[in-house]
């Protein structure tokens, strides 16, 4: 990243977050804590599972141990931090460690975005094309469309950290959040900040609408292939393998837009942290939950990995 404005005089920002709630904020700590285990586990789950099951190695799940990956990495540039300030009386942190935590958290939060987009991709071949799936999805696209996932996520925060860093910051640094985000940083930069919230609201829409609108297209095609199947127990169980991915995507991509596609709001309103605690700390939990609960063959996996007995029925 570029070296910070020179006019920059703040050396470090205080993040208000759950300040004004006293003593009730040894309860949080104790419910982040559980959560943010949870995710570690059932994420850490999910990673073993398909590294064990060999039936489960294919481009599908394959994409879902990097999503699992991600999300996890994702809670790591969060949440230890909450959770030492929601014991600590001073809950400062230097400019350049606030660069850093932006820096990672969007760099994983897009290429969430653009991953599970992917996911859709997949599952759109899988369905309208299953013949030539195994021919479409080889080995060597799906690993370029992880790396191109990965690399554009990152090149993306890398833009918009540089865009906030570059803006001068000479006054208040009270951070109306539990982590640095962009919104509330760029709140307390001491210039006119539209150009640059402009170029971020456009960033915003290519990582959120566009992965969206595809997915939403992909979907199109395969609800118009599934109703063309001709057997009830077809469509149910066509239905049923993109019930899970439709479940994250609507969480995933609803939060997101509340947050970063909506008009500038005049002060920020604790509704804000609460979505937010959804998109960082209940997403990331969201998914192993719902691929391990909804997916068949993932329960089927997980039960063999753990030593129970799979009853196969006979037909």
């Amino acid at each position: 990243m570029k070296g910070f404005n020179r006019t920059t005089v703040v050396s470090q920002f205080i993040l208000v977050g759950f300040s004004s709630l006293g003593e009730l904020q040894l309860l949080l700590f104790v419910i982040f804590l559980l959560l943010y285990l949870t995710i570690l586990v059932a994420n850490a789950t999910i990673m073993t599972v398909i590294c064990l099951s060999r039936t489960l190695h294919t481009p599908m799940y394959g994409f879902l141990f990097i999503l699992s990956f991600s999300e996890s990495s994702y809670t790591f540039v969060i949440i230890p931090q909450l959770l030492v300030h929601l014991l600590s009386a001073t809950k400062t942190i230097s400019f350049t460690a606030c660069a850093t935590q932006l820096f990672f958290f969007l760099g994983f939060a897009c290429t969430n975005c653009f991953l599970i987009a992917v996911m859709g991709y997949d599952r759109y071949v899988a369905i309208c094309h299953p013949l030539r799936y195994t021919l479409i999805m080889n080995k060597r696209l799906g690993l370029g469309l992880v790396s191109l996932s990965g690399v554009t996520g990152f090149f993306i925060a890398l833009v918009a950290t540089n865009l906030i860093c570059d803006m001068p910051f000479c006054g208040p640094n009270m951070v109306n959040h539990y982590f640095c985000d962009m919104a509330p940083v760029i709140k307390l930069a001491c210039t006119d900040t539209h150009v640059k919230e402009l170029a971020l609201f456009s960033l915003s829409i290519l990582v959120i609408m566009m992965p969206f609108l595809l997915i939403l297209i992909s979907y199109g095609f395969i609800v118009n292939t599934i109703l063309k199947i001709p057997s009830t127990e077809g469509k149910r169980k066509s239905f049923a393998t993109c019930a899970s991915h439709l479940t994250v995507v609507f969480v995933h991509y609803g939060c997101a837009s509340i947050i970063y596609l909506r008009p500038k709001p005049k002060s920020a309103s604790d509704k804000d942290q609460l979505v937010a605690v959804t998109y960082t700390v209940v997403t990331p939990l969201l998914n192993p939950l719902v691929y391990s609960l909804r997916n068949q063959e993932v329960k089927t996996a997980l039960k063999r990995v753990v030593g129970v007995p799979v009853v196969t029925k006979l037909i």
